[in-house]
């Protein structure tokens, strides 16, 4: 067993850590390791780690590793991280870069020790979210219950320990910043044991969970945003490292960055991001929080280019700012918001920057003006709004005496009696309010009113304190009916804020992590949606619900939760939105005669209204769709094809257990006030007792009258059909 964990260590290394600091010369430093190494492998007695419990469950690996039988011979960087901590976050980049130094075949294991913070990151399946999200390479183990981290007397996250080949501890590090005492004792360390044949070059059994993992139009998006027109959406495709811009029928305009991560600026087709989150729109000009960048871009889409406004391109550790914005580091920027001094002229002239990584909140001058209680500002100055950066849920009167803890989600409400910016602190479970007039931090909802204790959450509808939030990431503003949206990611819920009354109830979601698209919103399930946004009009909701790799739409009038928005490529299925269908280049699958053709009732439609069809097709027992055959829906339009300009006329089928949507939204100028549109769909599937494959079709026949009301609502058709046995 451990002889007083970590607590063991600290006399001796605290001495090196001292000698350490008197070196000169990299060749004193790595001398000083040396000698300090000879002394802790010539103990009486080894600091030994006890074993990893075999009854643990394990990711990114072929099975269970014992940490004495499997990891004998290697050195092993033991990763204590909890994969909300954005501390935890920073230290990844230290570790890939070692992983890229040392391989196994070297002699070195990283292991990642998941100790959970909150109840909902101790499930296996959100663990293995994270590792997709932050792209973990190395093993890791689910201590749910901080086994290890108890009998080690690790008290905080990340800590980092440093085995050697017999499990014994040589170094632990704690928190961030620690770059290069890690690679100088690893490399120390495996040379130390190499000259003594004490390590091994076996090979441990690594099986990439995202290597199992199916492509998906978008991967963990963590915002959305649309803009003023409710026309066009804002997607921050997280996990592809790109920007979205699309029609509000999921029609892709813009594809900024991405697939790979990088840090460029220029054109869209060279442009790359790492990892972005927040997004504002305005106009033709979008802002991006690059998060793993600690960059904010902006993209001109009239130009089609991205470059860098704020930020150096690696993590800043200022907490003061005050320089010009592509001079000034910045750290872990999670989300933007326009927002407006209180002398300038010019609306939209401050961008508000949640700095996850200092625990701040941050503005981008964008016009020259004045913040609330501070002095005069030049355009392109980057600098500390609120916040002291202690993490902590600290309010206070004066900004830079508040503390935040890790704030993820902005949103401006600049009407009166409001005039403020609310913030989702994520660390701290709660949302809080900065007076856009005086800069005073208040509290709104959840936590509690110890300013150090980040452990208050729950989930727990109520007003005030007595309401519980875990961990959320977004916030949003309806202006229409002044209340505040809430993404309270951890507890897979949207909930609803009244600021006048500072109650707090759950709008949407059962708290269960999951996918069901329910007939209301409190029978409808997301997994950790990460942010959201509300139109202009108070109409429509777009949710990223993010380890469902959608973006949902919520209809706040009708209270219904629509399935996950299409993202539709434009190059596989576009019509040019100024051309006529030209009918002789579209090839459509040809329907069996005996496909049915169903008469749906009339719709009444407006000019520019969108139409979701949900179709919901089953196949006879005992069958299964042929994957690898063009199973297919289409839309035609017989005599009416000024009806199809600009749509996505086709799509695939590669499932049948869920539905299929199917967006379709009328021309905003309609050339007769009836229309007909066809939906079909043809499948290929085969009985499971024979090798017998067949091909069924399905018709559609849906009749639109074109009216001029119901402009820019949300109509759902459901397209139900069975496929009988022949």
């Amino acid at each position: 067993m451990a002889a007083g964990g970590l607590a063991g260590l600290l006399p001796a290394q605290t001495q090196l850590e001292y000698a350490l600091l008197d070196a000169d010369t990299p060749q004193e430093k790595e001398n000083l390791v040396y000698q300090y190494l000879k002394k802790m492998d010539s103990r009486e007695r080894d600091l030994t780690v006890p074993e990893l419990g075999g009854d643990l469950q394990w990711l990114n690996t072929e099975g269970p590793i014992s940490l004495h039988k499997d990891l004998c011979g290697k050195v092993v960087v033991l990763d204590f991280f909890t994969y909300c901590c954005i501390n935890c976050l920073h230290l990844l980049p230290d570790l890939h870069a070692l992983e890229d130094q040392y391989s196994d075949k070297d002699g070195l294991i990283i292991v990642g020790v998941h100790s959970a913070k909150f109840p909902n990151e101790k499930v296996l399946d959100n663990i293995k979210s994270a590792i997709l999200r932050y792209n973990i390479v190395h093993p890791v183990v689910n201590d749910a219950d901080a086994t290890l981290w108890h009998e080690l007397e690790v008290s905080c996250w990340p800590t980092l320990v440093i085995l050697g080949p017999r499990g014994n501890m040589l170094f632990s590090l704690v928190g961030e910043g620690h770059r290069e005492k890690l690679f100088l004792f690893t490399s120390i360390t495996l040379k130390f044991y190499k000259e003594r044949g004490q390590i091994k070059d076996n090979s441990i059994g690594i099986k990439l969970y995202r290597d199992s993992l199916p492509p998906s139009p978008l991967l963990f998006p963590g915002k959305v945003t649309v803009d003023g027109s409710g026309e066009r959406l804002v997607i921050a495709d997280t996990g592809h490292h790109r920007i979205l811009v699309t029609q509000k029928n999921g029609r892709i305009l813009h594809t900024i960055g991405g697939p790979n991560s990088g840090r460029r600026d220029g054109r869209f087709s060279e442009a790359a991001f790492n990892s972005p989150q927040g997004i504002a729109i305005k106009n033709n000009v979008i802002y991006v929080a690059d998060t793993e960048n600690h960059l904010i871009r902006k993209i001109d889409l009239d130009l089609e280019v991205v470059t860098s406004v704020a930020g150096i391109g690696i993590q800043g550790v200022d907490k003061e700012g005050g320089a010009k914005g592509e001079e000034q580091p910045i750290s872990s920027p999670w989300d933007v918001v326009f927002g407006n001094s209180i002398s300038g002229t010019q609306e939209d002239s401050v961008l508000w920057i949640a700095m996850a990584g200092t625990h701040q909140v941050w503005a981008l001058m964008l016009e020259g003006g004045k913040l609330p209680k501070g002095s005069e500002l030049k355009k392109g100055v980057c600098l500390r709004f609120a916040g002291s950066g202690n993490e902590e849920n600290r309010n206070n009167a004066y900004p830079h005496k508040a503390g935040f803890a890790q704030p993820s989600g902005l949103s401006l409400a600049s009407e009166e009696p409001w005039n403020c910016l609310f913030v989702a602190d994520s660390e701290s479970s709660t949302v809080r309010t900065i007076s856009l007039k005086d800069g005073a931090v208040k509290h709104l909802v959840g936590g509690e009113r110890d300013p150090l204790n980040l452990f208050a959450f729950g989930d727990v509808d109520g007003a005030g304190i007595n309401a519980k939030l875990q961990h959320p990431l977004g916030v949003t503003w309806d202006k229409k009916r002044k209340l505040l949206y809430v993404a309270d990611s951890y507890n897979h819920k949207i909930k609803v804020v009244d600021p006048k009354m500072k109650n707090c109830a759950t709008l949407a979601g059962t708290g269960e992590a999951s996918n069901v698209i329910g007939s209301s919103f409190t029978q409808s399930t997301f997994n950790e949606p990460g942010g959201l946004c509300v139109e202009e009009n108070g109409h429509l909701m777009y949710v990223a619900d993010t380890n469902n790799h959608q973006i949902k739409v919520l209809d706040l009038e009708t209270k219904i939760l629509s399935m996950a928005l299409p993202i539709l490529n434009p190059g596989a299925c576009d019509v040019p939105d100024n051309l006529p269908v030209q009918k002789d280049k579209i090839n459509f699958p040809k329907l069996p005669k005996s496909a049915p053709n169903v008469q749906l009732p009339a719709l009444t439609v407006a000019p520019g209204q969108t139409i979701q069809f949900l179709l919901t097709l089953t196949l006879p027992p005992d069958s299964k769709l042929n994957e690898e055959a063009p199973n297919s829906w289409f839309i035609t339009a017989e005599g009416n094809t000024w009806l199809l300009q600009g749509q996505c006329l086709s799509g695939e089928i590669k499932d049948v257990s869920c539905q299929t949507i199917i967006p379709f939204q009328l021309p905003r100028s309609c050339l007769s006030a009836e229309a007909l549109l066809a939906v079909k769909a043809c499948l290929y599937y085969c009985s499971k007792g024979s090798s017998a494959c067949m091909m069924k079709g399905i018709s559609f026949s849906q009749p639109l009258q074109i009216a001029s009301t119901n402009q820019d609502r949300l109509t759902q058709v459901e397209l139900i059909h069975t496929f009988l046995t022949n």
